[in-house]
C-alpha cells in the first residue's frame, strides 16, 4: 500500500492524544502491515504513535496505559510521573521524567519497555482521575518513587511535600513504605523520622488554632498524667483537668491487626478512662478537613463532664 493512500482511520490522525493501540487500529481496519507503512511510530510493542515527531508528555502516558492493557480500574500511572501530575514541586515536571511507571495487578504477564516501567500490586489501590488519566493515590505513587531513589535529600523533600502540601496524611506514606518493605533502607528511615515529627508538629498546630478558632476552653498544652505517688498513666496533646477531658493527636499508621504500638495506645486510654478520663483520639485528616465537626465533639464531651461521675484526682505535669 502506498504510504499517501488514505486509510479507514484518516478521520482520526487529527485527534489528541494521537496513539492507539494495534488492537485500536484493527478495530479501524489497519493491519500491522499498513501501519508499517505511514509515518506512524511503533513506541512500544503494540503501540503506535500517529506522527512523526517527538511524543508529547500526554501521548507518552496514554501509550503507556495503553501498553499495559488498561482494564478498569487496575492499570494506573504511579511514581514520579504521577506525582508529576500531582504537580509535586520537588520533583522534575513529565518532559522530564526519564520513565514512566505503571502499576498493574501482579498477576498480569506483562514486561517494562522502552520508558515504560512495570510496577506489580497484589491488590492495586482504587486510582484518582488526574487530567482525565487514572492515577495512583499519592501515598503508593509516593513509595514506588521512593522504591528508585538513593538520594537522602530527594527522598526527604518528597515525603515532606506530600504531607506539608496537604496531599496525604503521614501514616498513610508509612503504611505504603512498609508494604514495599522500604524502611530497611537507612536514608528512608531517616526520612520517615523527620515526615512524623513533621507531621506530627503540623497536627498540633491545628489543634491549637481548633481550640482558640473555635472558642474552646484552654486546656493544659502536651501533660502527663499520673495517679498522686503512683504510675505514670500516659502523656496526651492537650487535657481539661476541670473536665478531665483529653485529646491525644493518633498518628498511628493504620495497620491490620494488633501491634505493640497500638496495644499501647489501648492500655492508655482504658487506664484513662477507668480514672474517669474521656480521652478523644483525633487523626490529622479529620483536624485539617473537619475541625469544625472535631470541635463539636470537644465541646460535647465538655459540656458532658458535668453529668458524669468525678473523675480520680490526677497529676498533670509538662511533658
Amino acid at each position: 500500500m502506498n504510504q499517501n493512500t488514505p486509510l479507514p482511520l484518516a478521520h482520526l490522525t487529527g485527534t489528541r492524544p494521537r496513539v492507539l493501540s494495534l488492537a485500536q487500529l484493527r478495530e479501524h481496519g489497519v493491519s500491522a502491515a499498513d501501519a508499517a507503512e505511514r509515518d506512524w511510530q511503533q513506541v512500544l510493542p503494540g503501540v503506535f504513535l500517529l506522527h512523526s515527531g517527538p511524543a508529547t508528555s500526554e501521548e507518552r502516558l496514554h501509550a503507556a496505559l495503553l501498553y499495559a492493557g488498561r482494564r478498569g480500574d487496575e492499570v494506573m500511572i504511579t511514581g514520579l510521573a504521577a506525582l508529576a501530575l500531582y504537580r509535586f514541586s520537588c520533583t522534575a515536571t513529565l518532559p522530564g521524567v526519564p520513565q514512566i511507571d505503571v502499576l498493574v495487578p501482579n498477576t498480569r504477564r506483562l514486561r517494562s519497555a522502552g520508558q515504560v516501567r512495570i510496577v506489580r500490586a497484589h491488590t492495586p489501590p482504587r486510582p484518582m482521575e488526574v487530567t482525565g488519566l487514572p492515577v495512583a493515590p499519592v501515598a503508593r505513587a509516593v513509595a514506588d518513587a521512593v522504591a528508585h531513589l538513593s538520594d537522602a535529600g530527594t527522598v526527604r523533600r518528597l515525603l515532606s511535600e506530600a504531607v506539608r502540601g496537604g496531599h496525604c496524611e503521614p501514616a498513610a506514606v508509612v503504611r505504603e513504605l512498609t508494604v514495599a518493605r522500604l524502611l530497611n533502607r537507612p536514608h528512608v528511615v531517616d526520612a520517615v523520622e523527620s515526615l512524623l515529627a513533621e507531621g506530627r508538629a503540623i497536627a498540633e498546630d491545628r489543634l491549637y488554632q481548633l481550640v482558640r478558632g473555635f472558642e474552646l476552653p484552654e486546656p493544659v498544652w502536651n501533660v502527663d498524667l499520673r495517679l498522686p505517688g503512683g504510675p505514670h498513666l500516659g502523656g496526651v496533646d492537650a487535657y481539661w483537668p476541670e473536665h478531665a477531658v483529653a485529646v491525644e493527636i493518633d498518628t498511628r499508621a493504620p495497620r491490620q491487626g494488633e501491634d505493640e504500638q497500638w496495644s499501647e495506645s489501648v492500655r492508655k486510654r482504658e487506664t484513662l478512662e477507668r480514672c474517669g478520663v474521656t480521652v478523644l483520639h483525633i487523626t490529622p485528616r479529620k483536624l485539617r478537613d473537619w475541625p469544625e465537626q472535631q470541635a463539636a465533639v470537644v465541646r460535647t464531651a465538655l459540656t458532658a463532664s458535668d453529668d458524669r461521675d468525678p473523675a480520680a484526682y490526677l497529676v498533670v505535669l509538662p511533658r
